[in-house]
């Protein structure tokens, strides 16, 4: 059945069955608090309808021993590629609604709720959340600016804002779009969110954005790298923006811990 916007609600509500899918590379320090928080979600809607996926990807630690511990299901994928990693996950997912969250970050306790509320309405072809640090200084206050000013034409290339940090849609709008684009080895994020609003615009649905909800994610980028890092290799940044720089996304994403 098709969304009519605001008469009939999406059909992948109907069973209220949620896929999260978690990706995660060495994380064993992150994943159980992430877990933790889906399940602490899930309690909002029925827990019995939330299945939580773990991606391992070139794990060496007790990461997928610690995700099966919660309760997950845990897949494996070795590309250094996260848009890969995130579609093995979505692939074998079996719930209507799909979401996809880092494992170094947690959702708040009524974020299933919120989205399957804006998914229900019909308003909305799917969307994505706005992150918080768990920790702010002002080095990280400067890059998140940099970062969002270096990102603004490819968000006014593609009709406004684009959030990110959790994505949400249902399952079959996700494989109508393709998935995340496996050509790319980073900015796969805003990629994916630009190909979903222009799904959404076509039927007169909207891309959004959770108002009452949000992602506490880790500034361990920062810890790693330090607070400054980005503006201080703006070459780096700029690299990484293009999306198909192997070098710069390895260092900076795929060969850290």
């Amino acid at each position: 059945m098709e969304q009519r916007v605001g008469t009939v609600k999406c059909s992948c509500t109907d069973a209220p069955r949620f896929s999260v899918v978690i990706p995660a590379h060495n994380e064993e320090k992150y994943i159980g608090k992430c877990l933790q928080a889906v399940r602490s979600a899930a309690k909002y809607v029925k827990p019995d309808t939330v299945e939580i996926i773990v991606v391992a990807n070139r794990c060496t630690d007790r990461t997928a021993a610690i995700a099966r511990h919660y309760g997950a299901r845990v897949l494996k994928n070795d590309d250094k590629c996260i848009a890969a990693v995130r579609n093995t996950g979505v692939k074998a997912a079996r719930g209507g609604i799909v979401v996809t969250v880092d494992a170094d970050s947690l959702m708040t306790k009524r974020s299933l709720a919120e989205i399957r509320e804006m998914l229900e309405s019909g308003l909305y072809v799917g969307g994505g959340t706005n992150p918080r640090f768990d920790r702010m200084s002002v080095g990280i206050a400067f890059s998140a600016m940099y970062v969002a000013v270096n990102l603004l034409p490819v968000m006014m290339k593609n009709g406004g804002y684009l959030s990110g940090a959790m994505f949400w849609c249902c399952k079959r709008d996700f494989e109508a779009i393709g998935g995340f684009n496996e050509s790319l080895v980073s900015l796969e994020d805003m990629d994916f969110a630009a190909r979903l609003k222009k799904l959404g615009a076509r039927r007169g649905q909207r891309y959004g954005t959770l108002k009452r909800s949000y992602v506490l994610t880790s500034a361990r980028k920062f810890d790693e790298f330090g607070d400054w890092y980005l503006i201080k290799n703006r070459s780096l940044t700029k690299r990484i923006f293009t999306g198909k720089d192997r070098e710069a996304a390895d260092s900076f994403y795929y060969d850290v811990r």
